[in-house]
């Protein structure tokens, strides 16, 4: 077998492959399998018609294109595994010549990871903000607390903001009451806005038994964008008493006796995820100067086609929320369908170029991925989608994502190395050790998800038996190529 690779360009080449006759037995030998089991001809048994009848029955043409159809494939993989190729999604094939008992000849063009040329990854350095805990924060982290204690006692008066209720909601279309739209007994807490629009204006100043009926657009259903008139009866009211902020209150809530040492572990606690936090963002901006100083060419059409596939994946979504674009963009405070596309462009394409930057530096650097590396990153990853570490190492084997997994978890080190080698100061000029914080409250890759939901989990541990250590700099790695790539996936897998 001959093949030929010609660059057409920074990510595309083509491959003129030419295949002798006698390295088509194979295929030859599966397509004539198939045919004789498919293929009946009087005073043959099923299976045992001759080759050259079945030629002669079907057309030597037929069993010349499907051999073809079966070679190609086996043959572009041989070929693409040999010269290590790094293909991008599937080839165009041209067969160029189909010679009887002679040869068969075949281009396929194809999008390929670019060659990088990596900058100097030495002396690297990056800037965060400074740690500071502000006596607003710990307020709020505390009030989280108290709201968690509070208690709710029924009154005899009209509904006001922060206080619960329990309702009965009866939704119309005209003269159609919506099974949908219908309960009774719900728990809702006045002021939320969590359920519809125009529900809390009708409930507040309601008292138990009173009803009141307003307008909204439903938001979801068959009925999704049309107004509904909806009826909602206030059947009781119980308002809401938090407890007092005293030494009583942290030790009922916490492990402490007094409220000032209450104040001190949050400040503490809120301290260390701070901390995790400049990981976080040292990570982020580590990334970001690695494609700011080096040039990444993406393949054409890659963003447009993987942007096809999510919208097309949220269309049926949507479909089964019974939601239409408009609706959805609505929701989500896009302004129009042009902006949406657009923004998720930009996100695919700055997923792309981080994975190949990460790929290259990983190829420089001869990383490799081991069963540990790959434990370790199942077992986090199952900790996040709530499943034990079987149920996701099966989900990835069936779904056929072993090959995407193992790729993120090398992007995952390539990352995780460099970030122990860059000089992360923070806004006031001091060293940040990375080293010396260690989550203690939550997995090490579930480090510094979200500032909101991490520093309530971190006042919340308080009263928790503490993870085991892990390292900070490859917690905040994880979070890098997780973030790379849960927008698009690995749009780069061939």
């Amino acid at each position: 077998m001959k093949s030929t690779i010609e660059e057409l360009g920074p990510t595309r080449v083509r491959m003129a492959i030419e295949v002798p006759w006698g390295d088509l037995d194979h295929a030859f030998g599966e397509v004539y399998k198939e045919l004789k089991n498919q293929v009946r001809v009087p005073g043959f048994r099923p299976g045992k018609v001759p080759n050259r009848i079945l030629d002669q029955r079907i057309g030597r043409p037929v069993v010349l294109e499907q051999v073809v159809q079966h070679a190609i494939p086996e043959v572009y993989s041989e070929v693409v595994r040999e010269n290590q190729v790094r293909v991008i999604g599937q080839p165009d094939i041209e067969v160029t010549r189909l010679d009887d008992n002679d040869t068969l000849a075949f281009t396929a063009e194809v999008d390929v990871a670019p060659k990088i040329e990596l900058p100097s990854l030495e002396d690297l350095a990056v800037t965060v903000d400074d740690v500071e805990v502000t006596d607003e924060e710990i307020d709020q982290q505390v009030s989280v607390m108290r709201e968690r204690f509070a208690m709710l006692t029924g009154v005899e008066r009209a509904a006001q903001d922060g206080d619960f209720v329990s309702i009965d909601l009866e939704a119309r279309v005209g003269d159609e009451v919506l099974e949908d739209g219908t309960t009774s007994g719900m728990s809702y807490e006045v002021g939320s806005g969590s359920i519809m629009e125009g529900l809390d204006d009708a409930v507040r100043g309601l008292s138990a038994d009173e009803s009141a009926t307003f307008e909204t657009a439903l938001q979801q259903g068959p009925h999704a964008g049309e107004q509904a008139q909806v009826t909602v009866t206030v059947r009781s009211v119980k308002a809401k008493e938090l407890p007092e902020l005293d030494d009583e209150f942290a030790s009922t809530a916490s492990e402490f006796d007094t409220l000032e040492e209450l104040r001190d572990d949050v400040r503490t606690r809120l301290s260390r995820v701070k901390v995790m936090q400049q990981g976080a963002q040292a990570r982020d901006k580590l990334v970001e100067h690695l494609l700011e100083v080096t040039e990444v060419p993406i393949p054409e059409g890659l963003a447009d086609r993987e942007l096809e596939f999510r919208n097309d994946a949220l269309q049926r979504e949507m479909q089964q929320a019974g939601l239409d674009w408009d609706t959805f963009l609505s929701m989500s405070g896009v302004e129009n369908r042009e902006a949406y596309d657009a923004e998720q462009r930009k996100n695919i394409e700055e997923a792309v170029r981080t994975q190949f930057v990460l790929d290259a530096i990983a190829d420089a650097r001869e990383i490799t991925v081991d069963n540990d590396d790959l434990s370790a990153q199942i077992m986090a990853q199952a900790s996040r989608s709530r499943m034990s570490p079987e149920q996701y190492a099966q989900q990835l084997q069936q779904g056929g994502n072993i090959a995407e997994f193992v790729a993120d978890v090398r992007r995952t080190k390539a990352l995780a190395q460099l970030l122990e080698q860059t000089t992360i100061t923070d806004a006031s000029g001091n060293v940040v050790d990375l080293e010396s914080v260690r989550p203690q409250t939550v997995r090490a890759a579930e480090a510094a998800p979200a500032a909101d939901d991490t520093a309530t989990d971190a006042v919340d541990a308080g009263t928790e038996d503490e993870a085991p250590d892990a390292e900070v700099a490859d917690a905040v790695a994880v979070e890098a190529t997780e973030g790379a790539t849960e927008d698009s996936g690995d749009v780069t897998k061939g």
